[in-house]
């Protein structure tokens, strides 16, 4: 793992747009790669960037070295999709749902229950709808999405409350990301919806800021929410992709063979994390609650009825009439 602090990355810009100004030829001796991710190391998605890091490096004797920065060490997730955007940074991962800060058709992907598991979700990639999309970023933006991954389906965490139908979250303060269709969603269920950072929510749980948060069992697990959080409510109400997402000036800078290369370590690696991930959902229950949650089984229904009676006609305009249906039915 390489660290570095913001003031080195900014640093080191000037060098990133000096390697994609370079000559092909002088490019495939030595390629350097920044990977910035917003998850802790321990996280299986930042495991899943280590391990594409010394795939490669171990196929190309070095030639390609992958330097992964985890933690939020290059900023937030949002400005790490910016130094993507603008070739500063290669590399990184995020949600489909943060991906609407620069295309929004693409929360359509991260939509409320929209996907049935993981095998659902994987479906996405191959369909003509993620197709235009990724041309659509790719020609506003500069960047492209290479893999979709899983990160997990998401849950409740409450601080001193506990959560078994909508009715108990009326007026209740819930973190959610920086996306509105997350809002959407929080105030479906008459929350109060309150984003943060990730980086800033366990801090803000801390101090009760928030009164809770939703994220999937190895995200709630990797940042320790357990320890500022008592209840834990199996609400399933998301199943959350992440994509590789990649400079697309870069990416269509490497060769053939480097871009075949890559693709198939990330490939590898992101089947890894896919099952590492179901394996830890599968676990992680008993473990928060080992560690001191009370975990509660709500009514799903409840909590999916009043979300479905509403988030899909608010955003179909952005997402295209009748996409959320199609996906849905794959």
């Amino acid at each position: 793992m390489t660290r570095i602090d913001r003031r080195g990355f900014l640093a080191g810009t000037t060098l990133a747009g000096a390697t994609l100004a370079m000559p092909s030829v002088l490019r495939a001796q030595a390629t350097t790669i920044r990977w910035g991710e917003l998850l802790a190391a321990t996280h299986p998605q930042v495991q899943m960037v280590q391990r594409i890091a010394a795939d490669v490096k171990q196929k190309t004797n070095g030639r390609i070295d992958i330097q992964v920065f985890p933690g939020g060490q290059l900023g937030s997730g949002k400005d790490m999709m910016e130094s993507v955007s603008a070739g500063a940074l290669q590399f990184t991962t995020d949600g489909a749902g943060a991906l609407g800060a620069f295309l929004p058709a693409l929360t359509l992907v991260e939509a409320p229950y929209l996907w049935r598991d993981a095998a659902h979700l994987a479906k996405v990639k191959d369909t003509p709808i993620f197709a235009r999309m990724n041309e659509e970023l790719s020609a506003k933006r500069g960047m492209r999405m290479l893999n979709v991954t899983y990160y997990g389906k998401r849950h409740l965490t409450t601080g001193n409350k506990a959560v078994r139908t909508p009715a108990d979250m009326v007026g209740f303060k819930l973190r959610v990301p920086p996306v509105d269709v997350f809002q959407a969603m929080a105030d479906a269920w008459g929350a109060k919806a309150t984003p943060i950072a990730f980086p800033e929510l366990y801090l803000a749980l801390s101090q009760g800021a928030v009164d809770g948060q939703e994220n999937p069992l190895p995200t709630i697990q990797s940042g320790k929410f357990f320890e500022v959080q008592k209840f834990l409510v199996l609400t399933e109400h998301i199943i959350t992709p992440r994509m590789i997402i990649v400079n697309d000036a870069f990416w269509k800078g490497l060769s053939a063979a480097d871009r075949g290369l890559l693709q198939a370590a990330f490939d590898a690696a992101a089947a890894w994390q896919d099952k590492e991930l179901l394996s830890q959902e599968a676990n992680l229950v008993a473990t928060l609650k080992g560690a001191g949650m009370t975990v509660i089984e709500p009514d799903l229904e409840a909590f999916r009825k009043p979300v479905l009676a509403t988030v899909p006609a608010k955003f179909e305009a952005r997402w295209g009439k009748g996409s959320f249906d199609t996906l849905k039915a794959l």
